[in-house]
């Protein structure tokens, strides 16, 4: 497992760090997913063997917000 912290821009509400968590939860590969609204982060352990860390932060912008994996 590995860890990315994602830096997310748009998020406004507690209704969107639920949004982008259900997204990335739903994933396969993602073992967990906390998104924080007051630094506007998340961070995801996930088996890179199964999805790519650029997948992770694809998902977040489908979503309509914008991501940045460290």
């Amino acid at each position: 497992m590995e860890e990315a912290l994602i830096k997310i821009g748009g998020m406004n509400c507690q209704s969107c760090v639920n949004n982008i968590t259900d997204i990335l939860a739903a994933l396969p590969g993602v073992s967990s997913a906390t998104v924080s609204l007051a630094p506007g982060e998340a961070l995801v352990r996930f088996d890179p063997s199964v999805i790519a860390r650029a997948a992770l932060t694809a998902a977040i912008e489908d979503a309509g917000f914008d991501a940045d994996a460290e």
